[in-house]
């Protein structure tokens, strides 16, 4: 199934101050959030964001924050649990994850959408781990279990169908950067 930008919500997923410096290669997984947040911006994707008990480990990146329609707080690793499925814009049922930790947070979140019928796609070179093997067995298990892999590069193309596209130049531009 081909992603949307009209029937599509981008979800970033505890990408917190404390927690980002452990993330093993943090930057370039916040450098790919934010390159696919602007795509989004430009093609009128909604974004929510979720924060992992805030009091601990922070607020998420302003680089990130400044995205997102909705941030919410959440304690359990499942965002869903704490109310996700009930933030969501309606009629969009392709869900987009992004962040960390890919084999805890994230991985719970999307499988329980998938659960719940959701397409769900998790942007590979946007979502990181402490532990490389962490990230690399999470996106395993994610995608035998129903949630497609893809990359931000993979994603903007599919979202702009098209070079005649009216935002395709500055899309090119953001994945060129």
């Amino acid at each position: 199934m081909q992603l949307n930008p009209n029937t599509s919500t981008l979800i970033f997923i505890d990408l917190q101050e404390r927690l980002m410096p452990s993330i093993d290669e943090g930057q370039e997984v916040l450098a790919q959030c934010i390159r696919i947040a602007k795509i989004a911006q430009l093609l009128q994707v909604p974004m929510i964001g979720t924060e992992q008990s805030p009091q601990s480990l922070g607020s998420n990146l302003a680089e990130i924050a400044q995205f997102c329609e909705t941030t919410f707080s959440k304690i359990h690793f499942n965002a869903c649990l704490d109310g996700l499925i009930e933030i969501l814009p309606k009629g969009r049922k392709h869900l987009i994850l992004a962040g960390c930790e890919t084999h805890v947070c994230l991985l719970q979140t999307a499988l329980h959408l998938v659960d719940e019928s959701f397409h769900v796609s998790i942007i590979v070179d946007a979502v990181g781990s402490r532990k490389p093997l962490d990230k690399i067995t999470a996106l395993k298990r994610l995608s035998v279990t129903g949630a497609t892999l893809v990359t931000v590069e993979m994603l903007a193309f599919e979202w702009l169908k098209s070079a005649n596209h009216s935002s395709f130049k500055e899309v090119l531009r953001l994945i060129k950067d």
